[in-house]
């Protein structure tokens, strides 16, 4: 199984909230999960994003894949930690 990182759209219609999470990569964006692995608002900005950087850690050595946005927000969150 192919696993990826990647935002999970939640939220009000005109008010969406991502949760970061841990998925197979056949499921839609919205679908099934394997595990939370934090949150992003885009109205808060970047600094208003929360990541379990231990999960994602064992997630990424396991060979999960995040994609290009979960990426920058692992960085910065991982930059201010």
């Amino acid at each position: 199984m192919a696993v990826v990182i990647r935002l999970r759209q939640e939220g009000q219609k005109g008010r969406p909230v991502f949760r970061i999470v841990a998925a197979d990569k056949r499921v839609r964006r919205d679908g099934r999960f394997l595990e939370i692995l934090g949150t992003y608002d885009p109205q808060k900005g970047i600094k208003g994003a929360t990541v379990n950087l231990e999960r994602v850690n064992a997630w990424i050595s396991q060979g999960a894949k995040p994609s290009d946005t979960a990426a920058s927000i692992i960085k910065h969150a991982s930059v201010s930690a």
